[in-house]
């Protein structure tokens, strides 16, 4: 299905965070231009956090997630996983330099990540594009863009 411009802005940051996560999950391979060691790949995932994904998780959470609410048990319910998915990733990032095994802490992390960004992308953006009317979704656009 292709993805509606209301959602078109989050679905090209999910490209960049897959990428995250992918680094994370494969701790002995090395991508270009990524830090190669697993210190490295936590300071780039704390910063990845800090520059990217609260800013990310705050527009899914304020914008998304409030104005899918009510209209469709489906939708609601989805919504309440995926704030719940941004606490658990919240507390994984915020965690990296406390991890007793940082090398297992960044695998579970990328896991964690991957999981949530393919259950948006495949289940609750489609059903966000399914349920919703144009003006609904042209309402989220708006608020992604303020």
């Amino acid at each position: 299905m292709k993805r509606h411009q209301a959602l078109a802005p989050l679905s090209r940051e999910h490209h960049e965070a897959l990428v995250l996560a992918q680094l994370l999950k494969n701790i002995t391979i090395v991508y270009k231009g990524l830090p190669a060691d697993i210190p490295g790949k936590a300071a780039y995932a704390i910063r990845f956090y800090h520059q990217h994904l609260i800013k990310h998780f705050k527009e899914e959470e304020e914008i998304i997630i409030k104005k899918i609410t009510g209209i469709d048990t489906r939708l609601t319910r989805l919504g309440d996983e995926i704030l719940a998915e941004h606490k658990e990733l919240q507390t994984l990032f915020t965690t990296i330099n406390d991890a007793d095994d940082l090398g297992s802490h960044l695998v579970k992390t990328g896991n964690a990540l991957e999981q949530h960004i393919r259950k948006e992308e495949r289940i609750f953006f489609p059903l966000i594009q399914q349920l919703c009317n144009e003006e609904q979704l042209a309402s989220i656009e708006k608020g992604l863009t303020i």
